[in-house]
C-alpha cells in the first residue's frame, strides 16, 4: 500500500507519525496520497445529485475512514456557505485535506444547485411553517 508522504515539519497537525506508531491503528486515511486527494476533490467538484454526494460520503468512510456530515446551518441558508460541512476528527487527516473536501463539495453544489435544494428538502426546511 502506498501511503501519503509526510507534511513539512510544523505545517500540519495530522499526527501522521503517532498514527503510524500506534499498534492496530486504522491506517486507511494514509492511503489518500496527494494524487488520490486530487482525484477525490475533482470527483466531489463534479457531483451530479444528492444520491451521488451520499454515495461519496459512504465511500470516503469505507475507504479512508473519513466521516463527512452535511446539513443546513443553524442560520438561514442563503448560499452554499450556509450549508454546514463537518469532518470528524481523524488522526492522519492532513489539515489541507480537511479544508479541501468541504470546499470541493461546495463547488460541486454551486455547479448543481439542485443538490443543495434536495439536501434542504431532506432536512425538512419547511417543518416549522
Amino acid at each position: 500500500m502506498t501511503i501519503r508522504q509526510p507534511c513539512p515539519p510544523g505545517a500540519c497537525v495530522c499526527e501522521r507519525e503517532q498514527l503510524l506508531e500506534r499498534p492496530g491503528a486504522d491506517l486507511r486515511i494514509l492511503s489518500l496520497t496527494r494524487q488520490e486527494e486530487k482525484r477525490l476533490v475533482e470527483r466531489l467538484e463534479n457531483l451530479q445529485s444528492l444520491q451521488d454526494l451520499e454515495r461519496m460520503q459512504q465511500r470516503m468512510y469505507e475507504l479512508l475512514g473519513i466521516r463527512v456530515h452535511i446539513a443546513p446551518g443553524h442560520a438561514e441558508v442563503k448560499s452554499m456557505r450556509g450549508i454546514q460541512i463537518v469532518i470528524d476528527d481523524l488522526p492522519g487527516l492532513c489539515r489541507k485535506t480537511r479544508q479541501s473536501i468541504p470546499a470541493a463539495i461546495r463547488r460541486g453544489m454551486e455547479k448543481h444547485p439542485e443538490i443543495a435544494y434536495r439536501l434542504l428538502d431532506a432536512h425538512d426546511l419547511f417543518r416549522d411553517g
